[in-house]
């Protein structure tokens, strides 16, 4: 890979303009409460798959933007986003709730009929007719913030208390477009469907997943490590991807 960037300068939605010279790209969205830093830990690439952080509206670098109400209003935009950089096979990543996001984004591009994923990714999330589904959305404000500062630590930050209301608002309107999202009869994807499990999740664990098959052509994986394990990139993650999408060797 020359690591030359792609001759167009990138939207809002990425940190860094997508490479040229790749054999595919995988597109991120981060977890709830998040924003794309929450995947500095990754590789910039991984055997040729180009690592597209993506940056949704009102976290981080776009704090004054307001954030998508639902999945599907975030996957007009998303879509709309990525289209430029669809010049070579290409996958969705996420992880939970925007695991969701991820489907919905897949969803809209089928249906402009544009180029497909190779696969979509799905980490540690129910099916859309099996949701809405986890811990996190029938906690209180304080025990989110004690998840939050647990996982702004698994990211490798400090919590930094004078901020704490303005990330907790960031996840409480996240967690509300989970709570809104009520899908009885998903939309079946021509797109391949990989699941993957944790042994250790204690949030969902990868026996309910199997919904998914209602979704498209779905593969299970299981992967060893508690829910947030993915935040550090491990080695049989990137495999993964790398087993669906074309690498460079």
């Amino acid at each position: 890979m020359s690591g030359i960037n792609v001759g167009r300068p990138p939207s809002k939605w990425f940190l860094r303009a997508p490479l040229a010279e790749v054999s595919s790209r995988l597109f991120c969205i981060p977890y709830s409460g998040c924003g794309a830093l929450m995947y500095r830990q990754w590789p910039d690439s991984y055997r040729g798959i180009d690592i597209c952080r993506l940056q949704p509206p009102g976290r981080e670098n776009r704090f004054r933007e307001p954030i998508f109400a639902t999945y599907q209003q975030m996957a007009v935009a998303l879509a709309d986003a990525v289209e430029p950089y669809l010049d070579v096979p290409y996958g969705f990543f996420g992880h939970c709730g925007s695991a969701l996001a991820a489907y919905e984004a897949a969803a809209e591009i089928e249906r402009r009929g544009w180029p497909v994923p190779n696969d979509l990714f799905i980490s540690s999330q129910v099916a859309p007719q099996d949701g809405p589904a986890g811990r996190w959305l029938v906690m209180s404000r304080s025990e989110l913030k004690d998840e939050l500062d647990k996982l702004t630590i698994a990211m490798g930050g400090t919590p930094i208390p004078e901020l704490s209301d303005v990330y907790l608002d960031i996840l409480e309107e996240d967690i509300a477009a989970n709570k809104r999202y009520v899908m009885s009869n998903p939309q079946r994807l021509a797109t391949p469907i990989t699941t993957i499990g944790w042994s250790e999740d204690l949030e969902v664990d990868h026996r309910q997943m199997g919904g998914w098959t209602a979704c498209g052509e779905t593969r299970f994986v299981l992967l060893d490590g508690p829910h947030q394990h993915f935040i550090s990139g491990p080695v049989e993650l990137l495999e993964t991807f790398a087993a669906r999408l074309p690498t460079l060797d």
